[in-house]
C-alpha cells in the first residue's frame, strides 16, 4: 500500500515562499551564510550552498546579492557585530569596577577578554570577521558591525584606550596608534590559540596565558 505523501514539505515550501515574498529572502540567505561561516570559516561561505539551505533556486539570490563577494561581506558584517556583542558583555562587567583608574584598566581588559573568548567560542565567525581584502578599519561606520553601544570592535578598543587616558592610566602622548599595538598582541594570541601551538594546551593554561598577555598590554602601552 502506498503511503500518503505528507503535506508538511509543501506547507514548508509555501511558508518559505510567502515569507520571501515579503522581503525576508535576504535575511534567510545571510542566516545561511552565517551558519556556513560558523561551521567552516570564510571558505565555507558559498552563495550556491546558501541558496540551497534557504530552499530557493540560485538565481533568486541575485536579487539581493549580485555576487559571492556581496553575500560574504554581509556575513562578515554579521561576524563583526557578533564580536562587538561579545566584547560588550565583558564591558558591562568592567563598568561595575569602582575607581576611575581601576575601571579604565578593567575596560581595556574587557575588550581583550571578549575578543579572545569569541575567537575560541565562535572560531568560524572569528576567522570570517578578519578576512580583510579591501576592507580595513578606515571604512565608513556601519551600524550592522556594532552592538548596543553602536561601536564596532576596533572602536570599542579605542573607547577603552580613551578611558585609560581620561583616568590618567595612559599618558596622552602615548595614545596615538595604541589600538594597533594592543590589537596586534591580542590577535596574535587568538591565532596561537585557535590555529597554533596553543590549540592543544589545557583550557586553564590558555586562560592563564591570556590573562598575562592582557596585563602585559595594559602595562606596556
Amino acid at each position: 500500500m502506498v503511503k500518503p505523501v505528507s503535506a508538511e514539505p509543501s506547507a514548508v515550501i509555501r511558508s518559505r515562499r510567502e515569507t520571501y515574498r515579503h522581503g525576508d529572502l535576504r535575511r534567510a540567505l545571510i542566516d545561511a551564510g552565517v551558519a556556513l561561516a560558523r561551521e567552516g570559516g570564510p571558505d565555507a561561505v558559498v552563495l550556491r550552498e546558501a541558496t540551497r539551505r534557504a530552499g530557493v533556486a540560485p538565481n533568486a539570490a541575485y536579487r539581493h546579492f549580485a555576487s559571492h563577494h556581496a553575500l560574504f561581506d554581509a556575513v562578515r558584517t554579521h561576524a563583526l557585530g557578533a564580536l562587538a556583542q561579545a566584547i560588550e558583555r565583558e564591558w558591562a562587567k568592567a563598568l561595575k569596577v569602582r575607581g576611575a583608574v581601576a575601571r579604565a584598566r578593567a575596560l581595556l581588559r574587557a575588550v581583550g577578554t571578549g575578543y579572545l573568548g569569541f575567537a575560541q567560542a565562535e572560531t568560524g565567525l572569528f576567522r570570517t570577521a578578519f578576512v580583510f581584502g579591501e576592507h580595513d578599519v578606515q571604512v565608513p561606520p556601519d551600524p550592522a558591525r556594532t552592538a548596543a553601544m553602536g561601536l564596532n570592535p576596533f572602536e570599542l578598543l579605542g573607547a577603552a584606550l580613551d578611558a585609560m587616558v581620561a583616568a590618567g592610566a595612559l599618558p596622552a602622548e602615548r595614545r596615538p596608534g595604541a589600538e594597533y599595538l594592543a590589537w596586534s598582541a591580542v590577535h596574535g594570541m587568538a591565532l596561537l590559540i585557535i590555529d597554533g601551538p596553543l590549540r592543544a594546551a589545557p583550557a586553564a593554561a590558555r586562560r592563564a596565558l591570556a590573562e598575562r598577555l592582557l596585563v602585559m598590554v595594559e602595562n606596556g602601552l
